[in-house]
């Protein structure tokens, strides 16, 4: 049985998520849904929930740059990025350091601007967080939406709303060239204009 909860019952969701629970929240982008990164069985249980492909790795949603190269290798080209486009609807594709186990040599890291998830973040670390839907569902926008689609699939659901219902630039930044793998609201021209 999935749980409602408000923004309020943070300690509970914090002691959930240490007890390999999955937990629907809104971001900046699309609602999503979590699990601790340390928590190879939570992860397992959020890819039964979705049937998400084994072969799909999650991406990771970490509080701030320190965070993110506690998990991932970052350049001088990468931190300006971080620096300029996040927190926001940015994801950056980097080489992975060995504490995510995913299969792959590379992460998708991303740093929400929404209070809340960043609370999160800060209070129980990097993240695997994916859209929360079914597979091949559309991505949901609010606690009613993702009801439909995960009750009983999850553990917990975070009332509110999405901020702006579209999912986040994906920038492949492990070439020297940088390619754009999904496109949301922030432009690859903008980036690089960044970068001169």
């Amino acid at each position: 049985m999935t749980k409602l909860v408000s923004k309020n019952d943070f300690e509970e969701l914090v002691r959930a998520l240490h007890n390999d629970c999955i937990v629907a929240f809104p971001t900046d982008t699309v609602y999503g849904i979590g699990v601790l990164c340390s928590s190879k069985t939570a992860a397992e249980r959020m890819k039964c929930a979705k049937q998400r492909p084994e072969t799909k790795p999650f991406p990771v949603m970490v509080d701030s740059l320190a965070q993110m190269e506690e998990i991932a290798q970052l350049s001088a080209r990468e931190r300006i990025i971080v620096d300029r486009f996040t927190p926001g609807a940015l994801t950056l594709v980097l080489k992975k350091k060995d504490v995510i186990d995913n299969g792959l040599p590379t992460v998708a890291v991303r740093i929400p601007n929404d209070l809340f998830a960043l609370k999160l973040l800060e209070a129980v670390g990097p993240m695997y967080v994916t859209s929360a839907n079914m597979s091949g569902e559309p991505a949901c926008n609010s606690a009613e939406e993702v009801l439909k689609q995960l009750d009983g699939r999850i553990d917990y659901i975070v009332e509110g709303e999405a901020d702006s219902k579209v999912a986040s630039t994906i920038i492949d930044c492990t070439k020297d060239e940088l390619t754009v793998l999904r496109q949301g609201d922030l432009k690859l021209e903008d980036i690089k204009k960044a970068l001169l």
